[in-house]
């Protein structure tokens, strides 16, 4: 009746009226984007599909752009001045504020947020990976420098250049670890960054961001470091690491998140060490070894990842990757780059007369 053209659109005026009139049950945040997106258009008009992904929780392509070129303004005060929330509600403004750039994008996932379903994979890697440490500890009776025991080695899941045609090894040696700081290192991270990136970005991207880091870190070193074992999550880790640190770099302006700068500096520091750590124990070892120490190359491969691909991944909250021409391509060159580390491991091995 209020739109006999049917155009799909009624003044904001009227749609106001309408929900006064009717006493209509909306959630006031999700009314009060409703009214800013109407804002944003040259008309001011409510569009009826708009008010229909709204309610259902959805972004019409509509809403994204008018996130995208920042047309409107929200009515009300920020997320930050909510008050009287509970323990996980405000955990989650957390979250919102320690990963998203945007005010609206902050407010959009806080009214939106479901508890289901969790973010499983971070915690369920972080569990296993201490499973498997504490179970590989106490049958060695050793929790620091695990690699210098040669049964530590001969795991299945470790991976070695020597077993490079058992394809799992490639992926499953992210959860053994050189020893106790290692472990303390990776899970700590995992936590603090990986669980805030998959609640807000979801666990497929964030699982294949994860696992990317992780490939490529064992790749990178069948082709750098043809000698070397390779242990630890430090691939996928880094891929984290550097994909957010770099978000919050791009977006600095727009981040609130508290003590940004100083959490940044002591992110790198702590990075840097890890690394230093690494390549001390690859080149200089502190106890003679029967062989060559795990390789430190993971580290830089999964930052490499994270930098490049996590970037694309971490750039827009809920926006579809497979309309960025910058992810196929990025997706394109990490394809191209698997497809050529399989075969230097097929034949590279052979033709290089490489001492294993």
């Amino acid at each position: 009746q209020l739109d006999p053209e049917n155009t799909g659109f009624i003044g904001v005026e009227t749609f106001a009226s309408l929900v006064h009139s009717h006493e209509l049950p909306l959630d006031p945040a999700k009314l009060d984007m409703l009214v800013a997106l109407a804002q944003g258009n040259d008309e001011g008009q409510v569009c009826y599909q708009e008010l229909v992904d709204l309610i259902s929780s959805k972004r019409s392509s509509s809403f994204k752009r008018a996130i995208a070129n920042g047309q409107r303004a929200l009515p009300r005060d920020v997320l930050l001045d909510e008050t009287g929330l509970g323990f996980y509600k405000r955990f989650v403004r957390y979250v919102a504020y320690e990963i998203l750039p945007c005010e609206m994008d902050r407010r959009w996932y806080f009214y939106q947020h479901r508890m289901c379903p969790p973010p499983i994979f971070m915690a369920a890697v972080t569990l296993t990976q201490i499973i498997v440490f504490l179970c590989y500890g106490a049958r060695l009776n050793k929790w620091v420098l695990q690699t210098y025991h040669p049964e530590y080695m001969k795991s299945p899941l470790v991976y070695h250049p020597g077993h490079r045609a058992r394809a799992w090894r490639f992926l499953t040696y992210m959860f053994m670890h050189v020893g106790l700081e290692q472990l303390g290192f990776n899970a700590l991270l995992q936590l603090m960054i990986g669980v805030p990136l998959e609640m807000v970005h979801g666990i497929l991207r964030i699982s294949f961001l994860y696992l990317a880091g992780v490939l490529a870190g064992s790749l990178t070193v069948s082709i750098t470091d043809m000698r070397a074992p390779l242990v630890g999550g430090s691939g996928g880790v880094y891929a984290l690491c550097s994909a957010h640190l770099a978000n919050v770099v791009m977006n600095w302006a727009g981040m609130r998140c508290p003590y940004k700068l100083l959490r940044m500096v002591l992110a790198l520091v702590c990075m840097s060490s890890e690394v230093g750590r690494a390549v001390w124990l690859r080149f200089s070892p502190p106890l003679p070894a029967s062989g060559p120490q795990p390789s430190f190359m993971a580290h830089l491969a999964g930052a490499i990842v994270g930098i490049s691909m996590g970037l694309t991944i971490l750039r827009s909250y809920e926006e579809s990757l497979q309309d960025q021409c910058g992810w196929w391509v990025l997706l394109l060159s990490y394809g191209t780059f698997l497809l050529f580390a399989v075969f230097w491991n097929i034949f590279a091995y052979d033709l290089l007369g490489a001492q294993i």
